[in-house]
């Protein structure tokens, strides 16, 4: 039998290269080209940004945010733009993430995102929705 306990910094490598390797032996090597954009005012501010990556073809986004009191005017159809057509570039055909109720569905779907799964009760009442869109490569 097992034992269970806290995995140490050097254990959950080594879990995450035994994951890789297994990963590897059925795709073959896995490469992550990030894609990290800032959106910044006339003063050279930041306002806003997206992270994200791309890899087995997916344009991964993690967050995409705005300042408050920029929203709304057209920075984020900029940056998810700005994103989606450097990912094309490097070669994704497709786009996921994944948002919260309270948060940005509306706006994702304005732009061609579609859900396609949806936990309900994450956290309590509310949904955490996931998306994707095709990416167009003209």
């Amino acid at each position: 039998m097992s034992t269970i306990a806290d995995a140490t910094v050097v254990e959950t490598q080594r879990i995450c290269v035994g994951l890789q390797a297994f990963n590897r032996a059925a795709v073959g090597e896995i490469e992550s080209t990030p894609i990290h954009l800032a959106a910044k005012d006339d003063d050279g501010e930041l306002i806003g940004g997206i992270v994200g990556e791309v890899l087995l073809g997916w344009l991964e986004i993690h967050v995409l945010w705005l300042r408050e009191d920029v929203r709304s005017q057209g920075h984020g159809a900029a940056l998810l733009h700005a994103c989606e057509r450097r990912a094309i570039e490097i070669g994704a055909h497709s786009a996921r993430l994944d948002t919260f109720d309270w948060q940005a569905e509306a706006f994702y779907r304005r732009h061609g995102y579609e859900r396609f799964a949806v936990l309900d009760g994450y956290p309590d009442t509310h949904e955490r929705i996931f998306m994707r869109k095709r990416l167009s490569t003209r």
